[in-house]
């Protein structure tokens, strides 16, 4: 009984985790399915706006469009990410492709970052050399990408909110939203005033709100890319707690916790016991499993037992 004894739950390796699985990938299949349509709307009302920005020189409506491409390849990349993410794991991936999503949500953020910049520097541009605004078609363009992206926003609402790949595609479409608000507001200073600098003011203060958006879910999606412990999981709490909620344990140490996506929390950590009286170290092993998943929310740890000095501390003997 004297050594080490490692215990993994079968989820990490080859499949799935089980608790709550099946509701994982009920959800997969409605984010998919929501982020496709979304992709589709977005996509083809973006030709139109192009066209309209074009044809009235507005740069309100240039900008939401180049918004809108910028969001039709981030719908895309979502909606590829949340299929790929259902392929099981294999020896290469062990926990599978769920971490593309994260990926993919990080790249949608430097997007937003990156179309941000350019309304900003296009607007300075304008605001300069002020020129022609097409008040009259610049509004039923804006009107018309408006209930598109409030129907996309509609769409992507009823999915899974705590998914990062979910939020950041939500994020764009909202984005868009505000842009052909903005858009809807200069095209109407200008036919009533024709004060034509309103429509570059207003762009940048969509721009300014999409930074906002952007900076969230590149923090949230680098958080979890850089093995950051998840939101609400302190290692420290999860120390004191097994230290006091099971007699045999004399101390724990080297505890780590991440996650894969929002919803695959794994936790690693080492025991050891003053001594194992009745119970078996498997036993022991599955009554902190047990204390994760209660107190913590944890379905996925793997448990190193130990009786002795623990083996990463230990000096090598020659």
């Amino acid at each position: 009984m004297h050594g080490r004894h490692d215990h993994d739950e079968q989820s990490g390796h080859g499949r799935k985790h089980g608790h709550g699985g099946h509701e994982h990938h009920g959800h997969g299949a409605g984010n998919e399915r929501r982020v496709g349509i979304a992709a589709l709307l977005t996509g083809l009302f973006m030709v139109a706006e192009v066209a309209g920005g074009v044809i009235s020189g507005s740069l309100a409506l240039l900008a939401d469009a180049g918004h809108m491409l910028t969001d039709f390849a981030s719908l895309g990349m979502a909606w590829y990410g949340f299929r790929l993410a259902k392929r099981p794991a294999d020896w290469k991936r062990t926990y599978g492709y769920d971490r593309f999503s994260i990926l993919v949500a990080f790249a949608n953020g430097l997007a937003l970052f990156a179309i941000a910049t350019w309304i900003v520097v296009e607007a300075w541009h304008r605001l300069a050399a002020p020129g022609e605004v097409l008040g009259g078609l610049m509004l039923w363009v804006a009107v018309g990408g408006l209930a598109v992206n409030i129907i996309a926003f509609f769409v992507l609402h009823g999915g899974d909110k705590g998914n990062l790949n979910m939020r950041a595609a939500t994020l764009h479409v909202i984005g868009d939203l505000l842009g052909s608000v903005a858009a809807i507001g200069a095209a109407v200073v200008i036919l009533a005033t024709g004060w034509t600098p309103i429509d570059p003011i207003l762009s940048v203060l969509v721009a300014l709100i999409i930074l906002r958006s952007a900076w969230y879910v590149v923090a949230d999606s680098g958080h979890i890319l850089l093995e950051g412990a998840p939101s609400g999981l302190d290692t420290r709490e999860i120390k004191r707690d097994l230290e006091a909620a099971i007699p045999e344990i004399a101390d724990v140490h080297h505890v780590h916790a991440w996650s894969l996506t929002e919803e695959r929390v794994m936790v690693t950590l080492h025991a050891r016991l003053l001594v194992a009286g009745d119970s078996t170290p498997e036993q022991i092993a599955r009554r902190i499993k047990d204390r994760l998943r209660v107190a913590f929310g944890v379905d996925h740890a793997t448990i190193e037992v130990e009786f002795e000095d623990c083996a990463d501390q230990a000096k090598s003997v020659s």
